[in-house]
């Protein structure tokens, strides 16, 4: 027969407080794990030599290249989390995301003497 003692490492007053405060660790590890998820907009301007450029108009200078279109979205967000690490590292702001770009085109007319 156990006894509940503190000669056994159990409080009698309180026998489940063990496993209460095992709970406890347990929901503070589960709330650790939790990621908080961003999302910015990614620019693929095609390539001239095929393939797609990428660039984040939130991060200047954060830019990658992709063969295809799969390639260039795997790529962006490899280069998106490093830039974001580099960023945390050097306890820097992570900029909130803009409003999304409007890509539109312009036409435009030129002088008969150009062409």
């Amino acid at each position: 027969m156990f006894l509940l003692s503190e000669e056994n490492g159990v409080n009698p007053i309180f026998p489940f407080r063990d496993i209460l405060f095992e709970k406890d660790i347990i929901k503070n590890i589960m709330v650790k794990k939790v990621q908080k998820i961003l999302s910015y907009f990614a620019i693929f301007d095609p390539a001239e030599e095929g393939g797609y450029n990428v660039f984040f108009p939130d991060f200047p200078g954060c830019v990658t290249f992709g063969g295809n279109f799969e390639e260039a979205k795997k790529k962006a967000k490899e280069v998106l989390e490093l830039w974001l690490e580099e960023l945390i590292s050097r306890k820097q702001k992570i900029p909130a995301k803009t409003a999304r770009p409007i890509i539109d085109e312009i036409r435009v007319a030129l002088p008969q003497k150009t062409f």
